[in-house]
């Protein structure tokens, strides 16, 4: 059952995990959780959905997605989030 009727060749599958795994690689150890893959895993499957295929771009949006997303800045000071 694919309610978004998106379908993914296995190629595609393989870049997204790819670029997944490398996009998690690059933030700190501490924030590598599944609720941060999960939030960049979102980015990855929408970007590709639209025909997005550039590693480089995906991840930069997946990377991106976690500025706004509260589970990434929940332990960030006061003073850091009035900057």
């Amino acid at each position: 059952m694919n309610p978004s009727g998106a379908y993914y060749s296995p190629e595609i599958i393989q870049l997204m995990k790819t670029v997944l795994e490398d996009a998690a690689a690059s933030l700190p150890e501490a924030k590598r959780t599944s609720a941060i893959k999960a939030e960049m895993a979102c980015y990855i499957l929408a970007a590709a959905g639209n025909g997005e295929r550039n590693p480089e771009v995906l991840r930069t949006l997946a990377v991106g997605s976690l500025v706004d997303c509260s589970h990434y800045s929940h332990d960030m000071s006061p003073q850091r989030r009035a900057v």
